[in-house]
């Protein structure tokens, strides 16, 4: 199976009301943002689409509702975060009914499968639909790791096509490109490690921050692509410490106060998501502010 993926995917994130409900307008407009900055693909529902507070039913409501307003201008992806193997095939399959384009399969939640179960996982999920896959492997976050010799194992798997490498190991896509060549389409999927995973070979980039700052996302994957690693450079040292907020356990909360401080989105999230307060908030609000202060001209 092939699946022509490069390039930047927002992890987009889900817009709520003040009452918690699912704000639909609000996630379209923001996504019609994404897309007018010249993102290439779209992954609703990840982890900072705060998929586990999603009921099923929500789920692909968003789906149907931002399938729409796509239009098909971008391939649009779901994140599978689902708590047993039988509830992600089912969800996956109910992904292909809704026509979406592709899925981002993580481990199933809250057990931490060991080498053989993680392996078991995907090849189920896989062979539950038609559609091209993109595994997330982040173990720091969900403590299940696939290294090279699981996607060695997992090559057979037709509709597995690409892989959001998020271990925070650079070193993770020299060793795939050497194991596997181009059998996987590679994405680096940790924002503040991107610089590195392009220049070892990544062809594109799941990104959080980009919901709060496309148009630097953007060129500074135009930079990356184009080899200018002197501008890269210059571009991602500005970029750096809001980058870092990627990679906190607050994450989404963090990403929606630069999405609120831009006015590009509410900070809203669904309990237990709260929002920060005290001196955590200082902290969060003095980085996103020091960043649009020195702004580059891009």
């Amino acid at each position: 199976m092939k699946a022509n993926w490069h390039g930047v995917y927002p992890a987009l994130t889900t817009q709520f009301h003040e009452d918690e409900s699912i704000d639909f307008a609000g996630t379209a407009r923001h996504l019609e943002q994404m897309i007018a900055s010249g993102i290439h693909g779209v992954i609703l529902l990840g982890s900072v689409g705060e998929n586990t507070a999603l009921r099923h039913d929500e789920k692909l409501a968003v789906l149907r509702e931002m399938k729409a307003v796509v239009g098909g201008r971008i391939p649009v992806l779901s994140g599978v975060a689902e708590i047993t193997t039988r509830q992600a095939a089912e969800y996956a399959a109910d992904c292909e009914k809704v026509g979406i384009d592709g899925l981002m399969v993580l481990p199933a939640m809250i057990y931490k499968a060991d080498r053989r179960e993680a392996i078991a996982h995907f090849r189920t999920v896989a062979r539950a639909s038609g559609l091209p896959i993109m595994v997330y492997n982040n173990p720091p976050s969900y403590f299940v790791d696939l290294t090279p010799d699981c996607f060695t194992e997992l090559a057979d798997e037709t509709t597995l096509v690409a892989i959001k490498e998020s271990s925070g190991d650079p070193r993770r896509i020299t060793d795939l490109k050497n194991a596997l060549g181009d059998r996987y389409i590679l994405f680096s999927g940790v924002d503040d490690l991107v610089l590195e995973c392009a220049m070892l070979g990544a062809a594109g980039w799941v990104s959080g921050l980009v919901n709060a700052f496309p148009d630097e996302n953007r060129v500074l994957w135009e930079h990356c692509l184009a080899g200018r690693w002197a501008q890269a450079l210059e571009l991602y040292r500005w970029y750096t410490p809001l980058l870092h907020l990627d990679t906190k356990v607050k994450l989404v909360q963090y990403i929606k106060m630069c999405m609120a401080e831009v006015g590009l989105g509410s900070e809203k999230t669904r309990a237990p998501r709260l929002r920060v307060e005290g001196s955590e908030r200082e902290e969060v609000l003095r980085v996103i502010r020091a960043a649009i202060a020195t702004r580059p001209k891009l």
